[in-house]
């Protein structure tokens, strides 16, 4: 086990989400630094998740140059219950605020858009949650609908945000329902409206639920956009589109490393819980929050 007290701790995060398992290799000297040493994202595919996670796991310690007995805590969030190599595991809430900060330290809130739901969380500026809203079970909110849509027009997640981005006239969504945005949306293609105008369509009836959310948490100052569709580049410019339109001061920022926030967040905490229990003198073992 990686010795903690008066030097560099190295920390592990593993994000299980329902389509992708993000991994986060951290260092932390203890001093309120930390650095970001080595991330990936892995899509699942219909594999085993516990075995998509450490492959992943292994070669994201192989490509930081370090062994797992140089790693103090692996620390899960998501869905990380299935990864039997934890040390403990994190709520998602905590884990996503504290990596958005990490990321963008003026951020006071963090925009989670998963596979499945997103939520918009609110922070202070030492991570700690103060709020949360979440969409509802519908998917027509989530990266799996944006997924299933893109596989019916025939375009990779890729370029859906590039695509978007090219729109001239916008055909929005009417329905909020998954199912039924999808009728909309084969009605669109025998309409003759073209790719890029149904996908800025539906990255604008997105950001418009989106933005919503934000404004029900707390109109934060800054918010960060983290999660599978961070890198989306459309679905954020709809989002400071729709910011323009409501006349409202929140800033919308994304990073490079968004889809890791959950994964860094996790490792981070991590080390905030390494380090409190060497101080009492506890083992590692089955410490989970």
């Amino acid at each position: 086990m990686s010795e903690t007290r008066g030097g560099t701790l190295r920390t592990a995060g593993i994000d299980v989400g329902s389509s992708a398992i993000k991994v986060a290799v951290m260092e932390d000297d203890g001093r309120g630094g930390a650095r970001l040493v080595h991330g990936r994202s892995e899509r699942i595919r219909r594999r085993d998740a516990h075995a998509v996670a450490r492959s992943v796991f292994d070669e994201s310690l192989a490509a930081a140059g370090v062994s797992r007995d140089d790693i103090a805590y692996v620390a899960t969030t998501g869905e990380g219950e299935v990864v039997d190599f934890r040390t403990g595991h994190f709520y998602g809430m905590t884990t996503h605020a504290r990596g958005a900060l990490f990321l963008e330290p003026q951020a006071r809130a963090a925009l989670d858009i998963g596979a499945l739901h997103t939520r918009a969380i609110l922070m202070d500026e030492r991570g700690k949650v103060l709020g949360y809203r979440m969409t509802s079970q519908c998917a027509s909110g989530s990266g799996q609908f944006l997924e299933n849509i893109c596989r019916y027009l025939g375009v990779t997640l890729e370029e859906i945000g590039p695509l978007s981005l090219e729109a001239k006239a916008p055909e929005k969504c009417s329905s909020i329902c998954a199912v039924l945005a999808e009728t909309d949306v084969i009605n669109m293609v025998s309409r003759g409206i073209s790719t890029a105008d149904i996908l800025k369509g539906i990255h604008v009836s997105m950001a418009g639920r989106y933005l919503k959310l934000l404004a029900a948490a707390g109109s934060p100052p800054v918010c960060l956009v983290t999660g599978g569709l961070a890198a989306d580049v459309g679905l954020v410019a709809a989002l400071r589109e729709g910011l323009v339109e409501m006349k409202t001061s929140i800033d919308v920022r994304t990073h490079p490393q968004s889809v890791l926030a959950g994964a860094i967040g996790a490792a981070l905490w991590g080390a905030y819980r390494a380090r409190h229990l060497e101080k009492e003198g506890l083992s590692f073992a089955g410490a989970a929050s």
